[in-house]
């Protein structure tokens, strides 16, 4: 489905992140894995050499919230692959906290993780694709981003602040064949959702139709179908990957 396409893939070290690479690989995509945990990454290459052996995979360790890195390593893809077909901003992480104790170093934190990476990762590889004409850029937003959430205001806002992205992003590529939408995962079981307080988790399971928590493996399936010529058509969207919470 992707033969001959390259990718890269930021918080890749687990989860999601890890469950995109290896889906993309399996589906013909060579693949640049972007982290912070080298270990972390070399697992989550070599699930992605085990899932198409001949897949050519990559690993960076990097702050993606620091631009002149995210320059760096996107320079160093470009120079391996060729070319980066796709672009899946995963890179991110939660802080909560009731709005009236949030301190302005959590606000911070969140906006660097959540938005100004995946703004500094689409702003690089839209160079690119623009001279490419061609290309697919995904932004792994959350259910928070478009309902809120009490406690996860930060988190929220930098979550929908990836929507707003997209839309624009969407508009300003779309004449050079480049699309950009939004992955909207609702509960997934992954190391940011383990630590849940039981309570919360409860609720949530309680208020999905299909009555179960989703696999990073949920998730991926959607970001290799908008990478995919199956997606030709679709940009400027968020898909929400919930088992119908939001319904």
């Amino acid at each position: 489905m992707l033969s001959g396409k390259s990718a890269v893939v930021t918080g890749a070290s687990r989860g999601i992140g890890r469950a995109i690479a290896v889906d993309l690989a399996r589906h013909g995509a060579d693949v640049a894995l972007v982290g912070r945990d080298a270990a972390a990454l070399e697992e989550t290459a070599r699930a992605a050499r085990a899932a198409r052996p001949e897949a050519r995979v990559l690993s960076y360790v990097a702050d993606v919230s620091d631009p002149a890195a995210v320059e760096a390593f996107l320079t160093a893809i470009s120079g391996e692959f060729g070319r980066i077909d796709f672009a899946i901003a995963n890179a991110g992480q939660a802080i909560d906290g009731l709005i009236a104790r949030a301190k302005p170093a959590d606000l911070d934190r969140m906006l660097d993780a959540n938005l100004k990476s995946a703004f500094y990762l689409v702003s690089g590889v839209s160079r690119t694709m623009m001279k490419q004409r061609s290309g697919s850029i995904v932004l792994i937003s959350s259910i928070v981003g478009l309902a809120g959430n009490p406690g996860q205001a930060a988190y929220a806002a930098s979550k929908a602040g990836l929507l707003g992205l997209a839309k624009s992003v969407a508009k300003e590529l779309g004449s050079r064949n480049v699309r950009v939408n939004a992955v909207a995962p609702g509960l997934i079981e992954t190391a940011m959702t383990v630590s849940m307080p039981e309570q919360a988790r409860a609720h949530y399971l309680a208020t999905i139709p299909l009555g179960r928590a989703g696999t990073p493996e949920d998730v991926s399936g959607v970001v290799t179908f908008l990478c995919s010529d199956a997606a030709r058509y679709v940009t400027g969207q968020t898909i929400v990957v919930d088992g119908g919470f939001l319904m």
